[in-house]
């Protein structure tokens, strides 16, 4: 398929949409019930942290921005979008390992954000 590496955009494209989830959940609805069962907070702890997790997800936002990006000028068969992808989904998973090595009580979710931007890295690259 050339440039353009079907297996590995669409693990990209869902490391994206991941992404796109987490920053409404960050920056939107952070003290929510559902969001304080997803991140195991308390109430408080959400309340505390909330202007710094609304700018967090702004960074989750860019980083899924920059996937889509990518994907549309590999789509024109522009080069600079799998450099683009690349360079999304390998910040992506390097956050989520950052986050797996840092924080033992967040591996699963470390786990689950990590897959597909290495899955996508994988299919890109190899």
């Amino acid at each position: 398929m050339g440039p353009f590496n079907g297996v590995g955009v669409i693990f990209a494209l869902g490391a994206a949409a991941l992404h796109v989830v987490i920053f409404y959940l960050e920056s939107f609805a952070w003290t929510s019930d559902g969001t304080l069962k997803a991140f195991n907070m308390t109430k408080e702890e959400a309340e505390s942290t909330e202007k710094i997790a609304f700018n967090q997800g702004f960074y989750n936002l860019f980083l899924a921005i920059e996937v889509f990006v990518g994907v549309f000028l590999m789509a024109t068969r522009n080069p600079a979008g799998k450099a683009l992808v690349i360079f999304a989904v390998c910040s992506m998973a390097f956050a989520a390992i950052l986050l797996y090595v840092t924080s033992p009580d967040k591996r699963s979710a470390a786990i689950k954000q990590a897959i597909f931007p290495i899955m996508a890295l994988c299919n890109l690259i190899l």
